[in-house]
C-alpha cells in the first residue's frame, strides 16, 4: 500500500470538517441576504444597466450608458449597476447626473476597484457570493439593459432569460444595447438554437436588441404603462 495515500479515517476526517465548515457559512449567506433585502426593499422600482468593467470613459457605449441611465432616473426609475467600473459606473453616473436613485451592487474581487464614486452611499451593498448578489439583481431590477460585456455579463443575461422562460419569474423587459456587439449572438440563438430545437420559437421575444437609448427606455416605459411595477418573485 502507497504510505502517501490518505487514509479513509484521515478523508473522512476532512469531510466532516469541511461540513462545519458549510453550516456556518450559511449564516453569512443568511447575513447578505438580509442586508440586501432590507436595503433595496426600501429604494422602490429600478432598472439595472449592466456590462463590461472594462470600458472606459470615452468609449461610445461608456457615454451611451451615462445617458441611458440619466433618460431611465428622469422617467421615475431607480438604476441599479454591479457598482464597479466601466458599463457599471457609466449607469451610476447616469442615474447621478439625473438626481436618481443610484444603487450599486458590489462584489468583492481582487482584481476590481471597490464601489464607483457615483453609487449613493445609501443604496450601497457589498457581497461576497455571487449567487446572492444575483438573486438581489433579478428579485428587484423592472428590466435589464444590457451593454456588451464579458462572462460576467452573458451570465446575468442567460440567468434572467431562463427564469423567465421557466416562468419562475415574470416577464421584464430585456435589452441588449448594441447591434454590433450583439448580432453575432442573436443570429446564433436563432439558427443554430432555434433549428436544433433547443428553444422555443418564441423565446428570441423574450428581449430585444436596440442602439437607441430612447428606443430602450421607451420599450421600457411602454412595458410598465400596463404593468404595476414591483419585487420580481417572493420566497
Amino acid at each position: 500500500m502507497n504510505k502517501s495515500k490518505k487514509s479513509e479515517a484521515q478523508i473522512q476526517r476532512q469531510y466532516e470538517e469541511g461540513s462545519n465548515k458549510d453550516i456556518w457559512s450559511v449564516f453569512k449567506i443568511m447575513g447578505e441576504f438580509v442586508e440586501g433585502f432590507d436595503t433595496l426593499y426600501k429604494v422602490g422600482p429600478c432598472i439595472s444597466i449592466f456590462g463590461s468593467a472594462r470600458t472606459k470613459p470615452g468609449d461610445k457605449y461608456y457615454e451611451l450608458a451615462v445617458e441611458t441611465g440619466k433618460l431611465i432616473t428622469e422617467k421615475g426609475f431607480g438604476v441599479i449597476t454591479g457598482g464597479g467600473p466601466g458599463i457599471m459606473e457609466a449607469g451610476n453616473k447616469g442615474a447621478s447626473v439625473g438626481n436618481g436613485r443610484s444603487v450599486g451592487l458590489g462584489i468583492e474581487l481582487p482584481f476590481e476597484q471597490g464601489m464607483n464614486e457615483f453609487v449613493n452611499k445609501d443604496y450601497s451593498v457589498d457581497f461576497n457570493y455571487f449567487f446572492v448578489r444575483k438573486v438581489m439583481f433579478v428579485k428587484y431590477a423592472q428590466g435589464f439593459i444590457v451593454f456588451p460585456g464579458g462572462f460576467g455579463t452573458l451570465d446575468e443575461l442567460f440567468e434572467s432569460l431562463t427564469l423567465i422562460q421557466t416562468h419562475k419569474i415574470s416577464k421584464i423587459p430585456i435589452i441588449l444595447f448594441g447591434s454590433d456587439y450583439w448580432t453575432g449572438l442573436v443570429d446564433w440563438i436563432n439558427s443554430t438554437m432555434k433549428e436544433s430545437g433547443t428553444i422555443s420559437e418564441k423565446d428570441s421575444d423574450l428581449f430585444h436588441v436596440t442602439d437607441s437609448k430612447e428606443e430602450a427606455v421607451k420599450i421600457i416605459c411602454d412595458f410598465y404603462e400596463k404593468k404595476e411595477p414591483k419585487p420580481n418573485f417572493s420566497f
